[in-house]
């Protein structure tokens, strides 16, 4: 009796060509390496797949995968991408609020931040001689994030980062566009209206947004490098509000997913990082503390427990005890 063999392709798999079975899922190629498809992260054609689909992704010929898993001891490389640049931090911190620039940069240090969000604003004319934040944060050190914050419509948001391109030659930018200024909630329209035009002319938005699933969806669509849901409004250190949309939102997403706005202290960034999330942004949270030097060092120490959380896996919940010990074989 003939034996028909199975069809395979031709893939390259961790730099290496690598064969594999036609039509097999890419939780059927991490299986055949002897892996849990719950233990890795892979990236497909420099794509993120995320985990919760690596059964239904059917790998192709030709395609380009790594896979990638994490060793005990935070000894591993657990850097994350955001528009082809690749950072160890994730945590990303503000540049506002603090009582002066010394201060921002000790903050800044004490976070292990490597980005930082900048206001676009109008040079004082009046007194040149005023000391400016490229004094304090090397650029060339630190990554400038430019955002929009206090822009009200598209028109102004993209207005804004047109100059700060022309200012910098900064295309990885943050976008917000503020709906009215007691929530400073999104307004999802404009938002999305300029994600498009931005998109289109080359720059690459990290969006800022409500925590929405659907709208999350339509701006990585219209071009958004990473989602950017709030935790809660802005400067008002509530913390994670609905962390089911918030994980929905890290479910469906192909790009970073980053809780921007809302934290409040350590804890807050914890359950974000073990929510799933890429990463956090905050500012007032630090610069507001008591403490801000100490704060900030708190924070980073947030961010990388609740990753090893998540990276983890929690136990299960149950809605009765369940002894350490067992029952049996009491004195």
């Amino acid at each position: 009796m003939k034996v028909t063999e199975m069809a395979e392709i031709q893939i390259r798999l961790n730099g290496d060509d690598h064969r594999f079975q036609a039509g097999g899922s890419i939780a059927d190629l991490v299986r055949s390496l002897d892996l849990d498809p719950a233990k890795v992260a892979v990236e497909r054609n420099r794509e993120i797949v995320t985990r919760s689909t690596l059964e239904d992704v059917v790998v192709e010929q030709g395609d380009e995968l790594e896979i990638v898993h994490f060793v005990g001891g935070g000894s591993g490389d657990d850097s994350w991408t955001v528009a082809g640049r690749t950072f160890q931090s994730r945590l990303i911190v503000g540049t506002g609020k603090y009582k002066d620039f010394a201060e921002n940069a000790a903050a800044v240090e004490a976070s292990g931040a490597e980005i930082v969000t900048v206001a676009v604003r109008r040079v004082n004319v009046t007194d040149r001689n005023q000391p400016v934040l490229m004094d304090f944060i090397d650029p060339k050190k630190i990554t400038y994030l430019p955002n929009t914050a206090g822009c009200f419509n598209a028109e102004d948001a993209i207005r804004t980062l047109r100059l700060a391109r022309e200012a910098g030659g900064w295309d990885l930018v943050k976008l917000e566009v503020l709906g009215e200024a007691k929530t400073l909630y999104p307004n999802m329209r404009e938002t999305l209206e300029a994600t498009e035009v931005l998109a289109k002319e080359g720059f690459k938005p990290m969006v800022y947004c409500v925590d929405d699933p659907i709208g999350a969806k339509q701006l990585e669509d219209a071009g958004a490098v990473a989602i950017m849901p709030l935790g809660a409004p802005i400067g008002s250190g509530l913390g994670i509000q609905n962390r089911v949309t918030v994980r929905l939102i890290v479910e469906g997403a192909s790009v970073p997913v980053l809780v921007d706005a809302g934290v409040g202290t350590a804890s807050d960034a914890a359950v974000a990082m073990e929510l799933g999330c890429d990463g956090v942004l905050m500012n007032t949270a630090i610069a507001e503390a008591k403490e801000p030097v100490r704060m900030a060092r708190a924070m980073k120490l947030a961010v990388e427990a609740g990753r090893e959380a998540y990276l983890s896996g929690r136990m299960g919940r149950r809605m009765y005890a369940d002894p350490s010990s067992p029952l049996s074989g009491l004195i």
